[in-house]
C-alpha cells in the first residue's frame, strides 16, 4: 500500500493511493481553508464507515445473510487533537434474524482493518443495529 499527498494551494492537497484513485482534502473556512473537501481526519472517519460496510457485506456473503439495504451512520467526538470516541448505527433491511445480523456485525468489527486501527489507537467504537 502507498499514498502520496500533493499540495495544491492554501490548505488543499490531492491524496492518491498509487492505484489511480485520488481525493482532495481541505480545511474548513473557520481554520483558514476553502472548505472544498473533507479534512484528513474526516477522511479517516469516512474510511472507517466505508470499511465497516464493505467488510459487513463480505462477511454477510460468507454467512449467506441477505440484505437489500445497508447504511453505516457514524458519529465521532474530537478531543483536543484527535478522535476520542466514535459510534455508528448499522441500518439494514434484511429478513435475517437479529442474532445472525449481530453475529455478522461482531465478525465485521473483529476483522475491519480500519476499525482495528482505531481500536489499536485506543478509540472505542460503539455499534448499534436498526432495521430499515
Amino acid at each position: 500500500m502507498q499514498s502520496t499527498s500533493k499540495w495544491v494551494k492554501n490548505y488543499q492537497s490531492v491524496v492518491d493511493n498509487g492505484r489511480n484513485h485520488a481525493v482532495v482534502i481541505d480545511l474548513p473556512k473557520g481554520q483558514n481553508g476553502d472548505d472544498l473537501a473533507p479534512t484528513a481526519l474526516e477522511l479517516a472517519l469516512m474510511g472507517l464507515s466505508g470499511c465497516i460496510s464493505t467488510i459487513f457485506a463480505m462477511v454477510a456473503s460468507k454467512m449467506r445473510l441477505e440484505f437489500t439495504q445497508l447504511e453505516v451512520e457514524l458519529n465521532a467526538e474530537k478531543g483536543e487533537k484527535t478522535i476520542t470516541e466514535a459510534g455508528f448505527v448499522l441500518k439494514i433491511s434484511s429478513k435475517a434474524s437479529e442474532e445472525k445480523i449481530q453475529k455478522c456485525l461482531d465478525a465485521t468489527l473483529k476483522t475491519c482493518p480500519v476499525g482495528v486501527l482505531f481500536a489499536n489507537a485506543g478509540v472505542e467504537v460503539k455499534a448499534s443495529i436498526v432495521r430499515i
